[in-house]
């Protein structure tokens, strides 16, 4: 008997290829003066640089659309920021939204997590991808602390210059007045919470740990039963913003 053969698995290439600072010009209209403003930095000069050379180099770096976050998404329309660490770094995986892979890829034990909370909060059966595209459209920007990643080196690009432009860009949606919901899921995210704070008291800010499963279940704050979803959708609705529809 001749033995199974199964179709093989369709990887997208998802390598950053175009010059970085390219990525910075294709942003939605409202963040480009905050883009523009790095790039002319050292910080956004140096990161520029070693992500090229790292890329000529061969290196393969994820994703192909670093800043995908900001070019769908104005500042004034965002109303819940979830915040995480860095992208995913498996090929294929990355797509420029924090936690999100574009569908038919394998889901990563982070987001099966998330989908698992979702089922339990709010009652969301799990779906069979792991796109979080559609959240985009209800105001959610889904941003991590870096930006880009070497293949199979998590954290990699984490010291290259993106916490100055993260920082902005969370320091900018908090200095917009209307109020909105920060979702700050592990230690990276957190350490941005005192940009957030000293806007004054018109957000609200949920913590807990990454939903990594090395931390979903663990102390001080596990990411598993902590009820982000149904919380930041109640504190909307109440501050007059909104329902919040969480189906993917």
């Amino acid at each position: 008997m001749s033995a199974l053969l199964l179709p093989p698995v369709c990887v997208p290439d998802n390598r950053l290829q175009a010059p970085l600072a390219d990525a910075f010009r294709q942003v939605a209209p409202r963040w480009r003066g905050l883009c523009d403003r790095f790039l002319a930095s050292e910080a956004g000069r140096s990161l520029c640089v070693e992500v090229d050379r790292r890329v000529a180099a061969g290196t393969p770096v994820f994703p192909r659309q670093p800043l995908r976050a900001l070019r769908a998404l104005e500042p004034a329309n965002v109303r819940v920021v979830i915040l995480g660490q860095d992208p995913y770094h498996g090929a294929g995986e990355a797509e420029g939204l924090a936690f999100s892979v574009p569908e038919g890829v394998r889901i990563p034990p982070s987001l099966r997590n998330i989908h698992q909370e979702l089922m339990t909060d709010v009652g969301i059966a799990r779906p069979g991808h792991g796109s979080l595209s559609r959240w985009v459209g209800q105001g959610v920007l889904l941003l991590n602390s870096s930006l880009s990643v070497d293949q199979d080196r998590a954290g990699s690009h984490a010291r290259l210059g993106w916490r100055d432009f993260t920082d902005a860009v969370i320091a900018q949606v908090a200095a917009d007045p209307s109020p909105k919901v920060f979702m700050l899921w592990g230690a990276h995210a957190q350490a941005k919470r005192a940009l957030i704070n000293a806007s004054g008291p018109a957000h609200l800010c949920l913590c807990s740990n990454h939903p990594s499963p090395l931390s979903a279940r663990r102390p001080p704050v596990p990411f598993i039963g902590s009820a982000p979803f149904s919380r930041a959708a109640g504190w909307l609705a109440s501050m007059g913003r909104g329902a919040i529809d969480w189906h993917l």
